[in-house]
């Protein structure tokens, strides 16, 4: 659904360099064109490419609400407007020019692309997760530069090992920051495509006029935010443990940010490891690498991820030069053609004011 909305927007030319574009009008178009399902499934996900606090790189554009960190949800398809992200055209870039293979969509009157030619190894920097025909996959989030760097290393040197690649792929890169604890679980998902890693929420310890505070200014990934400090205060308000005396939320535009007042001799170490380990401030993030290579689903680690992805782009390439030189001899005949005209130019003149018709 993802790849069918950003082809969608692509050939309405409804791109960062043209004025956005009501979101109902893609969803519709991608519904009648591509994408024979609910409307919800479509908008949803148009929605989810669109927040930063799930998306690294943000690949869709939208004026208006869509949604919070908080759980809220997006304002209807029919108030918001969209475009695409301008990374998204590193992504469809050079589509036209016959790189990819192409099927039929639902009711054979239009051809859809099977995959994209994607500058940038997309399914690594923005991650995927999701359920299909008895598959389930979660790819956490990377850095866009580490990957690419990372990428360079690998076509420059294709026997290089693991080691040279976590050097560089440190692990996961969540849009939400937090800190990744547990080496070996990193070095285990991109070995085997399976590994647990366990993020753990950024926290300080702030005294403001007198009084102990707890400031958290980064959460791990997919927490909803207003749940969490929910849960913390329904902590403090059962006497659960002792010490709080005030949770809120003091998060604006500026960033996230959520307090948590201590009580005079209260012990800080105690509260904060209590609350790490019974709250959502530290949760465990299982990798399952699947991804389609070939038209097979395929548990992989982060090295035949990367060889896929190069070899693709191998693909791309190849093919976007054969039809530029294709395009380039067509244009070579006409030229050629109009420099042999110039050479017998008055018998061209004589032909043409002798013909009967245009």
């Amino acid at each position: 659904v993802q790849r069918r909305i950003l082809y969608d927007m692509y050939k309405q030319n409804n791109d960062s360099n043209h004025a956005f574009m009501k979101c109902a009008k893609t969803v519709g178009d991608v519904l009648g064109n591509y994408h024979p399902h609910g409307d919800t499934s479509v908008y949803d996900a148009m929605v989810r490419m669109s927040q930063w606090w799930k998306q690294n790189h943000p690949l869709v554009d939208i004026h208006g609400n869509n949604g919070s960190m908080d759980g809220d949800g997006p304002a209807a398809y029919r108030y918001t407007e969209a475009r695409l992200a301008k990374i998204s055209e590193e992504l469809l870039r050079d589509l036209d020019k016959n790189t990819v293979s192409w099927a039929p969509n639902f009711d054979d009157t239009l051809l859809e692309p099977t995959v994209l030619p994607a500058k940038f190894p997309n399914l690594l920097v923005n991650g995927a997760n999701g359920i299909s025909a008895g598959y389930a996959t979660y790819i956490p989030p990377h850095n866009l530069g580490e990957i690419i760097d990372a990428t360079v290393k690998r076509i420059e040197s294709p026997n290089c090992r693991l080691d040279t690649i976590l050097e560089i792929v440190k692990g996961p890169d969540f849009p939400t920051g937090g800190v990744a604890c547990g080496k070996q679980g990193i070095i285990d998902a991109f070995t085997t495509g399976r590994g647990k890693v366990i993020v753990k929420s950024k926290y300080e310890f702030v005294k403001e006029k007198g009084k102990e505070q707890i400031v958290i200014d980064e959460i791990p990934f997919d927490v909803n935010k207003a749940m969490l400090v929910q849960k913390m205060d329904a902590i403090r308000i059962d006497k659960k443990l002792d010490g709080l005396a005030e949770v809120r939320d003091e998060s604006d535009r500026e960033g996230l940010r959520i307090v948590i007042d201590l009580k005079p001799n209260a012990n800080k170490d105690v509260i904060i490891n209590y609350l790490l380990k019974n709250t959502e401030l530290q949760p465990t993030f299982n990798y399952n690498m699947v991804a389609i290579v070939n038209r097979r689903p395929m548990t992989l680690g982060i090295m035949p991820l990367l060889d896929a992805y190069i070899a693709h782009q191998k693909e791309v390439v190849t093919k976007r030069s054969e039809f530029d030189l294709a395009t380039y001899k067509a244009r070579l005949n006409i030229v050629d053609g109009f420099l042999k005209m110039m050479s017998v130019l008055d018998k061209v003149i004589q032909i043409i004011r002798a013909s009967k018709n245009k």
